[in-house]
């Protein structure tokens, strides 16, 4: 059997005051850069963090939306949001300047990421906004997205992320989280679901199909509530299936 080596990785600086144990068992980070969650104390305690354990740096840029930590969809204007996404990307590297750290790469969070996945336009506009931050910088973007396409043509190294927590439909999309099944909780099914998507390059959809994904990074929330259980599970399991954790 073929062997694999994968990057994991979490969402972090959140809120969820977990990172100094998901932080040991993952390979990349990215970090709430105050759109959705967020601030100076914990973006620069999650890059520390980071730094110790060797776990590579992103910024992970949302809506400027805390209320709703950025999970629901909002209208702003392609110059309201460019300048939003830059202001948060310039906080986030004030810091990482600060601490001598290197970005590894951008990741949007959220609303944002899910509607990048088929707005073009909205896609396009993102690019431009990352394009002064994004020099030898990878984007996280789900495979066959218009995101994807959009970093393509402008030359952008793209890692394609799957997630290992969430469910999905048979068009690729994420199950929405007000769904029953939207989450995936349980070690052993999210190990179950990796070991599918790395090994056979397919994930089983939340109605039962087989559909061809493409990835080589995978996100554990780290606002999932067994999101530790998970990643500590997986550490243990994942090398019996041949799979390795990237460091």
């Amino acid at each position: 059997m073929k062997k694999f080596s994968i990057d994991i990785n979490c969402d972090v600086g959140e809120g969820m005051g977990n990172e100094s144990q998901l932080l040991p068992l993952i390979s990349s980070c990215s970090i709430a850069c105050g759109g959705h969650a967020g601030d100076e104390e914990s973006m620069s305690m999650s890059i520390s963090l980071a730094q110790k354990h060797g776990v590579r740096i992103g910024a992970h840029p949302s809506y400027p939306d805390r209320k709703n930590f950025g999970r629901i969809s909002i209208k702003l204007s392609p110059g309201d949001l460019l300048q939003s996404i830059r202001g948060q990307l310039s906080d986030f590297r004030m810091i990482l300047d600060q601490k001598q750290a290197e970005l590894h790469h951008i990741k949007a969070h959220g609303a944002l990421y899910n509607d990048m996945i088929k707005d073009s336009k909205l896609a396009e506009n993102f690019i431009q906004a990352i394009k002064p931050f994004i020099n030898g910088v990878k984007l996280y973007a789900p495979g066959n997205s218009a995101l994807a396409m959009a970093a393509t043509r402008h030359d952008i190294a793209v890692s394609y992320e799957a997630f290992a927590d969430r469910n999905y439909n048979k068009d690729l999309s994420l199950v929405s989280r007000s769904e029953a099944g939207a989450l995936i909780t349980s070690p052993e099914s999210v190990l179950e679901h990796v070991v599918r998507m790395v090994h056979r390059g397919e994930v089983k959809t939340l109605q039962g199909q087989m559909v061809n994904i493409k990835a080589n990074t995978y996100c554990i929330h780290g606002d999932t509530s067994s999101a530790l259980q998970i990643l500590m599970y997986l550490a243990e399991e994942l090398p019996r299936q041949r799979i390795s954790i990237e460091r």
